[in-house]
Formats: structure tokens, C-alpha cells, sequence
């Protein structure tokens, strides 16, 4: 596990900068943030702002506070104050398509961070969402080889749900087919918030009278909000539970044995790569010049778009000790209130 954990440190290490390719110092990196309810994207704004750093560029950013209708008023206000390339974790695609088109139009590159924004002018810069997909399906299928599943879906107004969704169903298809696992319950979280997630966790409970075998959740914030459902009527760790992202508390839950999986996209290795991207863009370099650079039409429109995709790696209980390692959290926070002997990495 330490050479895996060396091998994702040292892909994280690799800089865009060092590849040849010259900036032009003093631009403005403007970043349009959904919201900063969820632990993750904290860690993804400090690479950002430290990569945008070290390349001399300056950073401005704007919190939409997971309202569509500020980010598209944000995305104006970054472009006003002088934006020579933005990076948009969008709240809604389609909604933000205007700001996203006014700034192409006046020659600022867009790269839309984690989630797909549709526009082939547009870059794009994700892990392979349809992949998390299939691992977090994995790993619950692992622990729960039968039963009665439930589906915990990311925002409906975020491509990316319905690419894990895919993912998921890709793997379960043929035992959903077969009657050995069952689909009791499906729903999509109204703007990936937690205490949706409970809602709708706690509905489907009601509706099936809490026979209920396991929860593919979409990523670590729906799952704590599944979780907390399932706590309330004594099943935390009796059902499988999946996630994503590698939080902090999900990888205690781990541990703990409330989830199951959480499938770790380094926020780290995006934030750089995603700031020194904009970096290379702002000084007039061609979306097709990135480095690692593919094609990418598998949005819902099927829009062409030059993108990059980095590699996940799933975390359960066996290897925590990938994430410790490669220094992305602590023992101590994985281990808290982890009984000896339970977890081998906890001791």
C-alpha cells in the first residue's frame, strides 16, 4: 500500500510547469465556487490558490452559496474584475451557460472544475466520474452481494450524478436483472446538500419499512446524510454505505464501520493541475497544447471538449492506510473513536 500511496504523491508532485510549457506571470485566476458546505472543497481551493501562487498569477474567487442564480451574477463580477481565465465549480450547468458564453465570447478561457460544464469552448477537468461510479458500486456489491439497494443520486441539475449513476448501474445491472438485488429506492439530493440526503434516506426507509441492505450514495456528503438517517433507527453499520471524495469523516466513519467505501479523488493533484491549466490558458496557450489533454463527448448533449481526467482509487477499511500515507489526513483522525483491534491500521 506505501508504494500506491508513494506512486499517487509522486503523480500529484508532477507540475504542468514543469513541462516545458512558459507563463506569462501576473494573471488573474478568477474561481467560481458552488458553495463550501463540504469539507472537500477547502482542501481543493488551497492547492488552487498555492499553485496559482507559485506561478505568479493572482487568485479571486466567489462563493455562490449553492445558488445558481449568484454564481451567474458571480461569474459576471469575477469577469468585471479582471479575470483572464476562470475555473467554475458550476451549481447548475445550464443555468450559468450565459456568464460561461460572455466570458468565452470575450476571449477568457473557462475550465469547468469537476463538473461537467457543457460548452465546446469550455475545458474540462474531472476524475473519471462514470469509474467512481462503478468503484462505489463495487465496493458496496463486496460486503452486500444481495439484497435490497437504495440510491442516494447527486444533484439532478450536476451531469456528474448521472455519469456515477451510470457507473453504478453498470456494475448491478445484470444481478438487478436476476432479482438478487433489488432497487427499493432512488433519488436524486437537490443540490448535493447532506440534510437532503437524510430526507430522502429517511423516506425511503419509511417506505420500505427500514428493509433496507445497502446505500450507493454518491458522494461522502450524501452518505453522512444516509448515515444519519440509517443511525436513527439503529442500522449504522448493518447496511453497506459508498462515497466519495476521501472526507476526513468518512474515512472516520470507515473505520468505525458506518461506510463502507469512500473512493478518494485527490483534491490536491485537481486543484493544482486545474489552477496551472488556467495558468497556461490565461497566457494563450491552446486547450489542445495541455498536457494529458483527451477528447470528451459523453455529456448528454455529446459536445466534443478537450478535458483531462485524472485516476481515483477506493478506500475501505483494508486500505486506510493509503491515505495516511500519502499524507492526506492523519491516523489520529481516521482513528478517532475506533475501538483496538477493530481496524489494522488503527492498532
Amino acid at each position: 500500500m506505501k508504494k500506491l500511496a508513494a506512486a499517487v504523491v509522486a503523480g500529484a508532485a508532477l507540475s504542468l510547469a514543469c513541462m516545458g510549457l512558459a507563463q506569462a506571470k501576473g494573471k488573474t485566476i478568477g474561481v467560481s465556487w458552488s458553495n463550501f458546505q463540504e469539507e472537500r472543497w477547502k482542501t481543493d481551493e488551497a492547492a488552487i490558490k498555492a499553485a496559482i501562487a507559485a506561478s505568479g498569477d493572482k487568485y479571486i474567487s466567489a462563493d455562490a452559496q449553492s445558488s445558481a442564480q449568484k454564481q451567474l451574477t458571480d461569474i459576471e463580477s469575477l469577469i468585471a474584475q479582471g479575470a483572464n481565465a476562470l475555473i467554475v465549480l458550476a451549481q447548475d450547468s445550464s443555468a450559468i451557460a450565459p456568464a460561461v458564453a460572455k466570458a468565452i465570447d470575450e476571449g477568457i478561457p473557462v475550465i469547468g472544475y469537476d463538473r461537467l460544464i457543457e460548452n465546446p469552448n469550455a475545458f474540462y477537468i474531472t476524475f473519471d466520474n462514470k469509474e467512481v461510479g462503478r468503484m462505489q458500486a463495487r465496493g458496496v456489491l463486496a460486503v452486500k452481494p444481495t439484497g435490497n439497494y437504495v440510491f442516494i443520486k447527486g444533484s439532478a441539475a450536476d451531469p456528474n450524478a448521472d455519469f456515477l449513476f451510470s457507473g453504478q448501474i453498470e456494475v448491478l445491472k445484470e444481478l438487478i436483472d436476476s432479482g438478487k438485488i433489488k432497487n427499493v429506492g432512488e433519488a436524486y439530493t437537490d443540490g448535493w446538500l447532506p440534510a437532503n440526503a437524510q430526507k430522502n434516506m429517511e423516506q425511503i426507509l419509511t417506505k420500505t419499512n427500514n428493509k433496507v441492505d445497502a446505500v450507493v450514495a454518491s458522494n461522502d456528503g450524501t452518505a453522512g446524510g444516509a448515515i444519519a438517517a440509517l443511525a436513527a433507527q439503529g442500522l449504522a453499520g448493518a447496511v453497506a454505505v459508498s462515497g466519495q471524495d476521501g472526507d476526513h469523516a468518512a474515512l472516520n466513519r470507515i473505520a468505525l464501520g458506518a461506510q463502507t467505501v469512500s473512493v478518494w479523488k485527490d483534491a490536491r493533484q485537481l486543484g493544482r493541475q486545474a489552477a496551472e491549466i488556467a495558468s497556461l490558458l490565461a497566457s494563450g496557450k491552446k486547450m489542445s497544447e495541455v498536457p494529458g489533454v483527451v477528447k470528451f463527448s459523453g455529456g448528454p448533449k455529446k459536445v466534443e471538449m478537450n478535458s483531462v481526467f485524472l485516476k481515483p482509487i477506493p478506500i475501505t477499511s483494508n486500505n486506510l492506510d493509503v491515505v495516511i500515507d500519502a499524507g492526506w489526513v492523519k491516523k489520529d483522525e481516521i482513528c478517532r473513536g475506533v475501538k483496538p483491534g477493530t481496524v489494522k491500521v488503527c492498532g
